[in-house]
């Protein structure tokens, strides 16, 4: 019984592999990969903005407009 187990987890995973192989090595798999790449360059490059090269309007823009005070 565990011989006929080991022979079908190999055979299980040459199949897995074999089935792998053939995903990563396709068109669209790559064109999905270049995508996500330019995906999070844009996203990185929005984020990044002009607020990096001036700190302090970063600072002001996440401040309150108007603060009022209760007493």
């Amino acid at each position: 019984m565990e011989l006929r187990n080991m022979i079908f987890a190999t055979v299980a995973v040459a199949l897995s592999s074999v089935a792998l192989a053939g995903i990563v090595s396709s068109e669209e798999y790559a064109r999905a990969g270049r995508y996500e790449a330019s995906g999070v360059h844009a996203l990185t490059e929005q984020l990044r903005g002009p607020e990096l090269l001036n700190p302090e309007a970063a600072l002001l823009s996440a401040a309150p407009a108007k603060v009022t005070v209760r007493q």
